[in-house]
């Protein structure tokens, strides 16, 4: 069976609080492991994550990126789609959420349209306003 991870799950694995959530997490993890099960977490997953870490445990946006990159990097979990690993690098411009947007886009060899600066440097097709025709 694949397993799913939900923001809750991830933010308790990081976190390590409360207590008995994290361990409870930890030992379905291992019991996945133990069992051959792939143990996913999703791009929605990541985007969610990196806000709650940031927003709710006060982490900075580099140690939030750096806490999913270390889970993402651990083995104990697969990221989908795996171009997602990429918007958990640091790089100017665009946020975390914008560049997993973007690369989401990018995996299914679509173009992102966007107003917003930052996303078009990332690599988004930048649209102009339209000029409204006078009277």
């Amino acid at each position: 069976m694949n397993l799913g991870l939900d923001t809750s799950v991830v933010l308790r694995l990081l976190t390590g609080q409360p207590a008995a959530l994290a361990l409870a997490a930890r030992q379905r993890l291992e019991q996945a492991h133990a069992d051959d099960d792939a143990v996913i977490v999703t791009d929605l997953v990541l985007a969610e994550s990196y806000y709650a870490l940031v927003h709710h445990y006060h982490l900075d946006k580099d140690a939030a990126r750096a806490a999913l990159q270390g889970m993402a990097a651990s083995g104990a979990v697969t990221v989908d789609p795996p171009e997602a690993l990429a918007a958990l690098n640091p790089a100017p411009g665009a946020g975390l959420v914008d560049r997993l947007i973007l690369n989401r886009h990018r995996s299914m060899q679509a173009s992102t349209l966007t107003f917003d600066r930052a996303l078009g440097a990332a690599g988004a097709v930048r649209l102009e306003p339209a000029v409204t025709p006078p009277g």
